[in-house]
């Protein structure tokens, strides 16, 4: 008996059309899905770190660890010391310069390069210092308690040291708890040195939902505002520091020049 394809036998190529209709209709179902769920994630103030550690709301973490702000403000410019350096390290974790630790005569990278020490002195000249010249003055005037520079100090790369920098701040700033678990005591603009000589970065305003601080830091990672200090493996952390230039000897201090 002859068979009447069409009759009682599927249409394949209609069958095969229906099932694409209904791939796609998923497809687009779940880029909606996703898209909204994106929506209320930045709504509600989620920001992604290296790890997929997201950014606790500011208002929750502020509420147990309130905000420490400065009683100088350096440059002037409405801003206290602590908020204008954390929105320097900010700024260049936006830009995500690319990662150079190389030589350059005049000490200054390009704005589009920078290595972890690049952060913390383009925070501080957001702040109105030039963290450079403090550096160099110092180095000059005593030269025995920076083993880093041995053989001899070279301005154009010494204040882009963390070894440097570590003893500077070390001489000339609040030294505080290394204890990552006291979340109280991490506030912004401080300064955090790993393995004394290794890494340094500058404390976010933000924090993760147990209140450990996000760090400003660069490492060459795509995040550089990140919880670094929660990593389940991070570099040691051997210094914390707080700069209140109210605590600073004026011979030290040095306003940046335009």
């Amino acid at each position: 008996m002859a068979r009447h394809i069409g009759m009682n036998q599927p249409d394949v190529p209609h069958y095969r059309r229906h099932w694409r209709v209904i791939a796609a209709t998923m497809v687009v179902t779940l880029i909606i899905a996703a898209s909204a769920g994106m929506l209320m994630w930045r709504h509600f103030g989620g920001i992604p770190s290296l790890d997929g550690v997201t950014a606790a709301p500011q208002s929750e973490t502020e509420a147990r660890y309130p905000k420490l702000t400065s009683s100088v403000d350096y440059d002037g410019d409405g801003i206290d010391d602590y908020t204008d350096i954390n929105q320097g390290a900010q700024a260049d974790s936006a830009a995500k310069p690319t990662y150079d630790s190389g030589y350059y005569e005049g000490g200054y990278p390009p704005d589009d390069r920078g290595a972890c020490t690049d952060v913390v002195w383009r925070a501080f000249k957001n702040a109105g210092y030039d963290l450079k010249a403090m550096v160099d003055a110092d180095v000059a005037a005593d030269p025995s308690s920076y083993a880093a520079v041995a053989p001899a100090p070279d301005p154009n790369i010494d204040f882009r040291r963390t070894g440097v920098l570590n003893v500077f701040f070390g001489k000339y700033a609040q030294s505080l708890t290394t204890d990552t678990a006291d979340y109280a005591q991490w506030q912004q603009g401080d300064i955090v040195v790993f393995q004394t000589t290794k890494h340094i970065g500058v404390i976010s305003d933000k924090r993760d939902s147990k209140g450990t601080a996000f760090v400003n830091h660069n490492m060459g990672q795509q995040q550089r505002e990140n919880d670094y200090l929660a990593f389940a493996k991070h570099m040691n952390v051997t210094g914390h520091y707080r700069w209140d230039a109210s605590q600073v000897p004026q011979s030290v201090l040095r306003a940046w020049q335009e």
